[in-house]
Order: C-alpha cells, then sequence, then structure tokens
C-alpha cells in the first residue's frame, strides 16, 4: 500500500513539473523586498531634504516641491535602478536554484511565465511614463502596483499557485493606494517591500528547504 502511494506521489510529482515551472526562487522575492524598502527610504529622504517636512504623506505630489522637475527625475533615476537591481537578483537566484535541482532555466513554461509577465509589466510601464511626462505623479506608485498584480496573476497558471495570491494581495494595495493618495509611497512599501519579504519566506521555507 505504501508502495502504490509513493508511486502515485512521484507520478503527480512529475507531472507538476512538467506544467509547471518550479524554479523561482523564494530569495528572489526577499531580495527584491529588501530592493524596494532601500528604494522608498531613499525617495522618502529626497522629500524631506526638498521640502523639509519629515511626513510620509503627500510625497508624489508635484505641488509639496518648489522644483517638482528635479524630483521627477529622481524619482525616474531610482526607479530604473530599482528595476535593474531587483531582475538581476532574481535571475540570479533562479538560476541558482535551477542548477541545484538539475533543470534548465530557459524552456518553454519559463518562456510563457516570461510572456504572461511582460505584457501587463510592460503596458503598465508604458502607462507609467505617460503619467511622469504629464507630471502626474502621484497615480504612478498605485499604477505599477495593479499592473504588476495583474502580470502575477497572468503568470500564476504557469508557475506556483502562491502567485497568484500574491498577485491579489498587490492589486488590492494598489486599488487602496488610489483612494488614501497621500500614503501612496508606504502602501508601495507594503506590496513590493514587506509582501515580496514574508512571500520570498514563505517560497523558501516551502520549497527549497
Amino acid at each position: 500500500m505504501n508502495e502504490h502511494l509513493e508511486n502515485l506521489k512521484e507520478i503527480r510529482s512529475m507531472m507538476e513539473r512538467s506544467s509547471k515551472f518550479l524554479s523561482l526562487s523564494g530569495l528572489s522575492g526577499v531580495a527584491a523586498g529588501i530592493v524596494a524598502i532601500v528604494a522608498a527610504i531613499l525617495v522618502y529622504k529626497k522629500k524631506v531634504e526638498l521640502t523639509g517636512n519629515i511626513e510620509p504623506k503627500g510625497i508624489f505630489e508635484a505641488q509639496s516641491y518648489t522644483n517638482p522637475n528635479e524630483f521627477r527625475t529622481y524619482i525616474i533615476n531610482i526607479a530604473l535602478i530599482t528595476l535593474v537591481a531587483a531582475v538581476t537578483l532574481g535571475i540570479y537566484f533562479t538560476i541558482r536554484k535551477a542548477n541545484k535541482s538539475g533543470e534548465k532555466v530557459w524552456n518553454n513554461l519559463s518562456k510563457k511565465v516570461t510572456v504572461s509577465l511582460l505584457f501587463p509589466l510592460v503596458t503598465g510601464g508604458l502607462f507609467c511614463i505617460g503619467l511622469i511626462s504629464h507630471g502626474v505623479l502621484w497615480v504612478v506608485p498605485s499604477t505599477t502596483l495593479i499592473f504588476y498584480g495583474l502580470a502575477l496573476l497572468n503568470a500564476s497558471k504557469y508557475t506556483v499557485r502562491d502567485l497568484y495570491y500574491l498577485g491579489i494581495f498587490e492589486i488590492v494595495l494598489g486599488l487602496s493606494s488610489m483612494v488614501l493618495t497621500g500614503y501612496s509611497l508606504i502602501f508601495w512599501v507594503l506590496g513590493f517591500g514587506v509582501l515580496h519579504i514574508l512571500y520570498g519566506t514563505v517560497m523558501y521555507f516551502k520549497y527549497e528547504k
């Protein structure tokens, strides 16, 4: 009986590996979360430097700054650095996990995951560029959370189910940020920082330990 159960578990595991991309590393989420928190701290410090106001409220409201263009340029630079750092660390930890398990990183499933992520992310990125170019900074944090959540939902069908729930939380935070607009940076930190660290930690102990 036990032998049959073990065989069934092995068959189930093989089917899962053939239909799901399982090389996503929890450490990628933890690293991305830390990078996001550091980025948020830098943005907050720049706000204090430019306005002399230490409140974390209204950071993305252009009227708070005597020179909005300086803050906008700073935001763009921080966003690009954050994106490159998070993606680089994500790729590194994913490759490391795949190598440990003897799996190929670039296969049909990883291609599907990548394409599923890219469509919403690129669309959201272009939308954010339009918002920034028109000086509508206060909507950008909410937009990034919502489109990122949609990207996770879209990709979750090709990988672990945990990604689906992370996507739901990201969208909820993004929509909440649209209501409490003055606290956009706090919602952004919760979504890209705290949630990523929690998700990554759970993923690590659930699938990698």
